[in-house]
C-alpha cells in the first residue's frame, strides 16, 4: 500500500481516470482540496486522521474504502513522520524556561500521567496511543530502510551518567566517529550515555575543538534533573555549533519515562506510549552493534535482552555487544566475565562480546564487523 503523507504527493500520485487502489492517506486536510479529491475514485485505500466533511465521507465509503478518525487527545494519532526538535518541543522557547510546559512534549507527558499512565483509564486513550505507537514505527521503519542494516548501531548506557565526566565525552567521541564514517547512531533518545550519542553525532564533521566547545556549554548543568538549564544549554549549543552536512542520528525516548526530557541533538525521534515496543524495537534494529557504556538496571536489563536476541539470532544474524570501561564492566558491575563464562559453557550461543576502554579500539571493532 502506497503511503501519501502530504497534499503535493496526492495531487501527484492519484490517477485521473481509473480508480486510485490501494493508497494510505495520514493526517491530511482534504477539506480544502475538497473538490479535486471528489473528482476521483478511491478503492480499498485508508484514510488516517484525514480532515472530511459529510459529502466526501459518503463518496469515499462507496467503494471499500476506510476512514479512520482521530480523537480527541492533545497527540497525533497518525503521525506520519519522526519528531525532530522542532516538533517534540513546540510551543518551547529555549531563551525562555518558562515555555517548557507549554511544549508539545509536556502537554503530552501531562495528558498521559492524567490518563492513566502505562494503563490508560479508557478504550478511547489505549486506541488512540496504539494508533499513534503504531504510526511511529511506521514511519521509523521507513527511515531506517535508508541504511545498511550493519551500519545501525545503539549505544546504551546509564541516563544519570553526567555531561562533565570522561566517559560522557569518550560516548560523544565514539559517536562522531562512527558517523563520519556513514553509520546511523541510536539510542533510547534521553539525557545521559544516550545523549552524549546524539551530541557526538551532531558534531561530526566539525574538529574535536569545536565538540570540547560544546561540552564547556553544557557543563552549566551536568545533569537533567536540572531540567530547564539542561535543555536549556542543548538549544544554545545547537545555535551556537549548528550541523554542518546532513548527519543523522534517532532517539528512541518514551512517555513512560517522561520525566527525563528527550534530547533535541537527535535529529530524528521516534517517541513512544508504550515502552516494551521501544525497548524490544530498539535492540531490533541495532543490526550493526551494541555499545554497552556504564549503567545499571535499565542498562544491564538491555544487555540481556540483547543476548537473549543474539542466542536465538531473533533478528536475521548475531550483532556484536561491545563493552565500554574494562573496570566497570569486570569489577563494579562484572557482567562481561559472567557472559564470557556462560558463551564458553554453551548456554548462550552466538554472542560476539568485546571490552575496551578506548575509543579507536570500539570503532574498529564495529568496522570489522561490516
Amino acid at each position: 500500500m502506497h503511503e501519501i503523507e502530504s497534499l503535493e504527493e496526492f495531487k501527484e500520485h492519484i490517477p485521473r481516470r481509473k480508480p486510485a487502489r490501494d493508497f494510505c492517506f495520514q493526517q491530511l486536510d482534504l477539506l480544502s482540496i475538497k473538490e479535486f479529491v471528489l473528482q476521483h475514485k478511491y478503492e480499498n485505500c485508508l484514510f488516517l486522521g484525514c480532515d472530511l466533511d459529510g459529502d466526501m465521507l459518503l463518496e469515499i465509503q462507496k467503494h471499500g474504502n476506510h476512514v479512520f478518525p482521530s480523537l480527541d487527545v492533545p497527540f497525533e494519532m497518525y503521525q506520519a513522520k519522526l519528531y525532530d526538535k522542532s516538533s517534540i518541543y513546540k510551543g518551547y522557547d529555549f531563551k525562555d524556561d518558562s515555555t517548557f510546559v507549554q511544549s508539545y512534549d509536556n502537554i503530552v507527558y501531562q495528558h498521559y500521567v492524567k490518563t492513566g499512565k502505562q494503563e490508560p483509564h479508557t478504550i478511547h486513550e489505549s486506541l488512540a496511543r496504539r494508533m499513534h505507537d503504531h504510526s511511529v514505527t511506521d514511519a521509523l521503519t521507513d527511515f531506517i530502510r535508508l541504511y545498511d542494516d550493519k551500519k545501525i548501531v545503539a549505544i546504551m548506557g546509564g541516563h544519570s551518567m553526567l555531561r562533565t565526566i570522561s566517559d560522557y565525552k569518550k560516548v560523544c567521541l565514539i559517536s562522531k566517529k562512527l558517523t563520519e564514517l556513514g553509520y546511523l547512531m541510536i539510542s533510547g533518545g534521553g539525557p545521559g550515555a544516550m545523549e552524549a550519542t546524539h551530541v557526538g553525532a551532531w558534531f561530526a564533521g566539525r574538529n574535536n575543538e569545536d565538540l570540547q566547545g560544546g561540552l564547556d556549554i553544557l557543563a552549566e548543568a551536568p545533569s537533567y534533573k536540572d531540567s530547564a538549564a539542561w535543555l536549556r544549554t542543548s538549544f544554545e549549543v545547537m545555535e551556537y555549533f549548528p550541523q554542518i552536512g546532513e548527519y543523522e542520528s534517532l532517539g528512541i525516548p518514551t512517555w513512560l519515562y517522561g520525566h527525563e526530557p528527550p534530547t533535541p541533538f537527535a535529529t530524528k525521534i521516534a517517541k513512544y506510549f508504550a515502552n516494551s515496543v521501544r525497548e524490544e524495537g530498539l535492540l531490533a534494529i541495532a543490526k550493526g552493534g551494541v555499545i554497552y557504556s556504564p549503567g545499571s538496571a535499565g542498562t544491564i536489563q538491555e544487555i540481556f535482552q540483547d543476548a537473549c536476541q543474539n542466542h536465538y539470532i531473533s533478528y536475521e544474524y548475531p550483532s556484536p555487544m561491545v563493552f565500554m570501561n574494562q573496570n566497570y564492566w569486570t569489577k563494579e558491575r562484572p557482567i562481561y566475565p559472567l557472559l564470557e563464562s556462560l558463551s564458553k559453557e554453551g548456554k548462550y550461543k552466538n554472542l560476539i562480546l568485546s571490552l575496551y576502554d578506548e575509543v579507536d579500539d570500539i570503532v574498529n571493532e564495529l568496522e570489522r564487523f561490516v
